[in-house]
């Protein structure tokens, strides 16, 4: 039974070091998992993530993205009282991090969301050995599946090819999502403008 991470209505958060995790509501100390408006809220006084997560907090935030903000470097360990923490890549985004945590003997993982399969933008998921596992889970039910990216990729292809006098729109989330298709279409050998609205 774990007594030290315990959900509140703020979110996640850390009994003995007095930290949330992804906190929905401004909080004094916040560990950021990556730059989603799900997980990055405003107004935190002080702010722990990978710095490409706190560059991204200010792009989307600005003033409000954390009044005292820490930059961790993956696999940098740090002691926040008797815990001991430290981030590792998550795959999901730019700078999208798993935080381990160790306290008296026992190791959790909060993810935030992660990706399992390859992603241009970012480094890959790392499994972590750990006692509780803590993640989203938007696409775990079995009705969700996924094709292999280059299978969708080639069939835009096909289409631009085939509809060259048309346009084409694609619809995806701005962080992360956006970048990962340009960089896949790239990568399939697609060298010309791409609009971006």
């Amino acid at each position: 039974m774990v007594n030290w991470l315990l959900p509140k209505p703020e979110g996640l958060y850390c009994v003995p070091s007095d930290f949330f995790i992804d906190p929905h509501k401004a909080v004094d100390r916040a560990v950021i998992t990556h730059g989603h408006s799900d997980h990055a809220y405003p107004g935190h006084r002080h702010v722990l993530a990978t710095a490409e997560t706190l560059a991204i907090m200010t792009a989307r935030l600005g003033s409000q993205s954390g009044a005292a903000k820490q930059a961790l470097a993956y696999g940098e360990k740090i002691q926040l009282g008797a815990v001991s923490l430290w981030l590792v890549p998550a795959g999901h985004v730019l700078g999208s991090a798993q935080i381990v945590l160790e306290y008296q003997g026992q190791r959790i993982v909060v993810s935030g969301d992660y990706k399992r399969r390859r992603d241009p933008t970012c480094l890959e998921f790392e499994p972590v050995t750990c006692d509780i596992f803590v993640t989203e889970a938007t696409f775990a039910l079995p009705v969700f599946t996924h094709g292999p990216d280059t299978v969708e990729i080639a069939k835009l292809l096909s289409s631009l090819s085939m509809f060259s006098d048309r346009t084409h729109q694609v619809g995806v989330y701005s962080l992360g999502k956006c970048q990962r298709l340009i960089m896949l279409l790239r990568e399939a050998g697609y060298t010309k403008p791409i609009w971006l609205h």
